[in-house]
């Protein structure tokens, strides 16, 4: 059944050879990884390659090294971390971009590995409760289908609410998902109070025995107070059924939006008690570095990141992976260990 859903949802199934024009071999995570991030690992590249060119490393270029890092998005604190590893090794001799971009991709997956974080769901809890905050606009209403869509694959029973009752878009949205892959929704006339609907959707999902609800909830930060509330308002009433809920808070970011997630990020953990981070439409931006700051500034968990449109491109995060993507080092040593 789930794999009806998911073939029906992202595309034709692959030829299995016996036609005439069988189709391409599945890429592979890291390829896809890495063909998402080309815009941001491209940038980075072209900028670290025009400043060092078999140079010898002083004082003057590392200053430039940590600027261009910090304009990379990557933050203060990681820009200094690599060129302080860089002055220890390297100082006053020759250095290459592909030497600061090894120095940079290690520097990263220290400083993102331990936030890697599987999405556990407990099937014990019947349901688990996943609470998903986010600007409007940040890919929330789309990670819920993809997340409804691979807990389906994976045999589990899924729920959505639409919570975002403040817009009538977001509804349809998620009425759309849930037709698609097979999740039913719990949806009011838009204006209706997102507590009661939250609370209406955890009963009936226990009733059903489903196996995980995920509600979605409004984004408008400029309103921040009202949101801060409502948000309260919905934690609150969960808790009545479910002293445990909501058991995850995942915050979706645009990784458009460059620095402004690092905003967004400060003030729904404030609003929500955020307990994980999905990061999106990372395919879509040079400003893919972003992710590092967040981690560095607010070592939150990282479950999820985006690096297309289909189902298969929101990847369970891998620092390892995301590090070599971000800086270009595509090796066939790195597709080998990504894969493994």
């Amino acid at each position: 059944m789930a794999k009806n859903i998911l073939s029906g949802l992202f595309g034709k199934k692959k030829d299995d050879g016996a036609g005439p024009e069988p189709a391409p071999p599945k890429k592979g995570l890291f390829a896809r990884l890495s063909e998402g991030l080309s815009k941001s690992s491209g940038k980075l590249s072209s900028d670290v390659a025009a400043l060092f060119t078999k140079k010898k490393l002083d004082e003057e270029t590392l200053g430039a090294l940590e600027e261009l890092l910090i304009a990379a998005d990557l933050g203060v604190a990681t820009a200094a971390k690599v060129a302080e590893m860089l002055a220890r090794d390297r100082f006053d001799k020759d250095v290459s971009d592909e030497d600061v971009r090894a120095a940079l991709a290690k520097i990263v997956a220290e400083t993102l590995a331990p936030l890697e974080a599987p999405l556990a769901v407990d099937r014990a809890k019947k349901p688990h409760v996943i609470l998903m905050t986010g600007v409007n606009g940040s890919g929330k209403t789309t990670t819920i289908g993809k997340l409804a869509a691979k807990f389906k694959a994976d045999g589990l029973s899924v729920t959505l609410a639409a919570g975002d009752t403040f817009r009538a878009a977001a509804i349809e949205q998620l009425a759309a998902w849930g037709a698609r892959t097979g999740a039913p929704v719990v949806a009011r006339e838009p204006g209706a109070d997102a507590a009661g609907l939250a609370f209406d959707a955890l009963l009936e999902a226990k009733r059903k025995g489903t196996d995980v609800l995920i509600v979605d909830t409004a984004g408008r930060l400029q309103n921040k107070r009202e949101l801060m509330d409502e948000l309260a308002k919905i934690v609150r009433v969960l808790k009545k059924i479910d002293a445990t809920a909501p058991h995850d808070v995942l915050l979706v970011l645009d990784a458009t939006v460059g620095q402004n997630a690092l905003s967004q990020a400060e003030a729904f953990r404030e609003i929500a008690g955020v307990t994980g981070l999905v990061m999106t439409k990372l395919d879509g931006t040079a400003r893919g570095g972003v992710l590092v700051a967040l981690g560095e500034k607010f070592k939150l968990p990282i479950h999820y990141i985006g690096v297309g449109e289909t189902i298969d491109d929101l990847q369970p995060f891998r620092a390892m992976s995301f590090a070599r993507a971000l800086t270009g080092l595509n090796s066939e040593e790195a597709s080998g260990a990504v894969n493994d």
